[in-house]
């Protein structure tokens, strides 16, 4: 990116009338907790970016909703908040939280939580430069369990990420140096098949894992919108089809597993904060123990100790909150709580109030799959 593209971004504008309906619901629930996302609008044309799906990805200016006083007031006053509970998000759907101009609303909304006295687990993603003095501003909160994720992927198709993977691997040594309170996790993803999935890629993420308090691998989201995208650029189809979940083949994360062993590498996005803080998993993963093979035994300690199977009354009950129509069809195992008929907000609000996985049953998760889409697993 420009300088001069650069200095465009300094001020966030006021958001147009016509803003799609899916961007004016700036707080929304997800697998991470609640998402506040009162600033639409990214330069950064990351091909593979989740903006493609909420009608937001020509935008490139960014905008602002609201002011972020009332964004963190209706944050913390949504039916779904939990003080001290309910892990946040900010700024993870529709910008990046970093960019010249956005960072503003970033800390102002921090410090706004955290003045608040919330305890509550806190993530941003971001893949842009973060500079020492944005460091010291962080560490300056008291209360909020922050978390930085820094994206970083390696690939080099201008046509895929234009934006060099080197400015993510400058922000994680800037954390590396200066963060003490504020935790760092290196983001690798998207991990694509043929793109970035070679050894060198490989090795290149383990040295950077050593700048990290733990390391998350992931693969693509590809959805219809994104592989019309990539087709538009020029790309092939990068795998045969496409999938709710995200792709990440068997025999990839088999090498990736290999060249990290001895470094504490997580599938689990919630799963490398908990590491990071000393915490249990806040979306208690640990019954599905094939995805906590790899994690350190201390974690897996440390989970077990907070694993408990709930009880069905306090699981109607929250149903009930979440409006979940079919009560009686509700069953429990040790390893995970199934519903039917219920939307990925309902889900993700039980399973972060009991530190549990809930499933849905039109939604099965194949056991070893991790979550993940069928490709490369079949």
């Amino acid at each position: 990116m420009t300088k001069t593209a650069l200095s465009n971004l300094k001020t966030v504008r006021p958001a147009p009338d016509d803003l799609p309906r899916s961007l004016l619901n700036y707080i929304d629930y997800r697998k991470s907790g609640l998402s506040l996302n009162h600033i639409v609008g990214c330069p950064l044309d990351c091909g593979y970016c989740v903006r493609h799906l909420f009608e937001n990805f020509s935008m490139k200016r960014p905008h602002l909703i609201v002011d972020d006083e009332i964004a963190v007031q209706e944050l913390v006053g949504h039916w779904a908040f939990r003080a001290h509970t309910t892990p946040i998000q900010i700024f993870n759907r529709a910008t990046d939280p970093f960019l010249p101009g956005v960072k503003t609303h970033l800390f102002r909304s921090l410090e706004a939580l955290d003045g608040r006295g919330f305890r509550n687990p806190v993530l941003v993603i971001t893949r842009w430069k973060i500079e020492p003095s944005d460091v010291e501003r962080l560490e300056a909160l008291t209360n909020l369990k922050l978390t930085i994720l820094v994206t970083w992927s390696g690939i080099d198709d201008d046509r895929v990420e234009p934006v060099s993977s080197a400015i993510a691997a400058g922000s994680l040594e800037v954390l590396a140096s200066s963060a003490s309170r504020v935790k760092k996790i290196l983001y690798w993803r998207p991990i694509i098949s043929g793109l970035n999935d070679t050894n060198d890629h490989f090795a290149s993420a383990r040295r950077l894992s050593e700048f990290a308090d733990a390391t998350v691998f992931t693969g693509l989201f590809y959805r219809e919108e994104i592989r019309a995208y990539f087709r538009e650029a020029g790309l092939p189809d990068l795998y045969a089809d496409v999938a709710r979940r995200k792709v990440l083949p068997r025999d990839a994360e088999r090498r990736i597993l290999s060249h990290f062993e001895g470094r504490p590498i997580f599938r689990k996005t919630s799963c490398g904060v908990a590491f990071a803080h000393g915490v249990p998993d806040f979306n208690g993963h640990f019954g599905i123990s094939e995805i906590c093979d790899i994690c350190p035994k201390a974690q897996r300690e440390i989970c077990g100790r907070h694993h408990h199977r709930p009880d069905m009354e306090v699981i109607r009950s929250l149903a009930r909150v979440v409006s979940l129509a079919d009560l009686d069809g509700i069953e429990i195992s040790d390893r995970r709580i199934e519903v039917s008929g219920s939307h990925e907000a309902q889900r993700y609000f039980m399973q972060h109030a009991l530190n549990f996985q809930v499933h849905d049953r039109a939604q099965p998760h194949r056991q070893h799959r991790h979550g993940r889409a069928e490709i490369g697993w079949e």
